[in-house]
């Protein structure tokens, strides 16, 4: 897909998808409809109209001004439940706002949250937006990086079990995580991204005492990268890496071997203000660091606007303005 010019950038809508329709998605897509920094563009909301009509007048919120309705769920969806319906619609959200990236008619999309186990009851096996975001994409290779103003983290593995995750740290898996965050930051605007890799065992293995890692796969992806030109040091003990990234800004940003161990550090720090960002996607891609809390789903609140908090999502449709701001350059 050719770049798009930065006048055209912004002239086109961000699309936002409603997330699994039994959680808070369609509260916090109106909420943050309602409350759009005056900066960010138009926004393309995708979903179901009718679902979102009977939300708006829950919440006493106007209806978002363009809105592609692509299913029609039935009225007695139970908010708060998995269902396979839900999980079904969910996965059509995000397929038709991947095809309006694709073909250039939005210029990111931002996605609410969905409920993984709804959408394997409905059929369509992806651990998660990610993975079904690459294949739509055409089978790209992709990383996860979770930012806030304060840290950013780029994962090696995603969603996999422990056990699984550790058979992916390898010298390529590491150097090509290296490779995709570097290529996204520097496309984001930073000259030469200060990038440091965490170990993955205790003191980043103690010279082979607690594991070979670092010693056989980190070491040598991060002597690769450098071999490149990248700006990559470590692997770093995993305990005190996150700190000199944040607090002593030492780095732009932290490759973390797996998905606890780059994500504790960032939720940490407050989940209303986190953004996930799906790198290595020929279009930006953002969501809210949270899920879709089915506990809030659906209860009016002390005044009866609803107790779901929309900030994660309004910081995430900052991040896919700023970042198909600087793409387009």
């Amino acid at each position: 897909m050719p770049a798009p010019t930065e006048a055209s950038a912004a002239s086109r809508p961000i699309a936002v998808t409603l997330g699994d329709p039994c959680g808070i998605g369609p509260e916090i897509v109106l909420k943050a409809c309602a409350e759009r920094p005056p900066a960010l563009p138009p926004l393309r909301v995708v979903g179901d109209a009718a679902l979102l009509a009977r939300e708006a007048a829950r919440l006493r919120l106007p209806m978002p001004a363009q809105v592609d309705s692509i299913v029609e769920l039935p009225a007695d969806l139970p908010a708060g439940r998995i269902d396979a319906r839900a999980g079904d619609a969910a996965w059509r959200f995000i397929v038709h706002a991947a095809r309006l990236a694709l073909r250039g008619e939005v210029r990111a999309i931002v996605t609410a949250p969905i409920a993984k186990e709804a959408m394997h009851a409905a059929g369509h096996r992806f651990p998660g937006h990610t993975e079904l975001l690459a294949e739509l994409a055409g089978g790209v290779e992709v990383r996860m990086m979770l930012a806030n103003a304060e840290l950013r983290t780029v994962l090696v593995s995603i969603h996999l079990s422990l056990r699984d995750a550790l058979g992916q740290v390898t010298r390529e898996n590491v150097l090509r995580t290296i490779v995709i965050a570097d290529t996204a930051l520097r496309r984001a605007g930073i000259d030469r991204p200060r990038i440091a890799v965490a170990g993955l065992n205790p003191h980043a293995g103690e010279a082979g005492l607690f594991g070979r890692e670092e010693l056989d796969a980190i070491a040598p992806a991060v002597a690769d990268a450098r071999m490149r030109g990248i700006e990559a040091s470590g692997p770093f003990p995993p305990d005190t890496v996150f700190m000199r990234a944040r607090g002593l800004r030492e780095f732009d940003v932290v490759v973390a071997m797996y998905h606890d161990q780059g994500l504790i550090p960032i939720k940490y720090l407050g989940i209303d203000d986190g953004v996930n960002v799906t790198l290595g996607l020929p279009f930006v891609r953002t969501s809210p660091d949270h899920g879709t809390a089915f506990d809030l789903a659906g209860r009016p609140g002390p005044d009866g606007r609803g107790l779901a908090d929309p900030r994660s999502l309004i910081a995430a449709l900052r991040e896919a303005d700023a970042l198909s701001t600087a793409f387009a350059h």
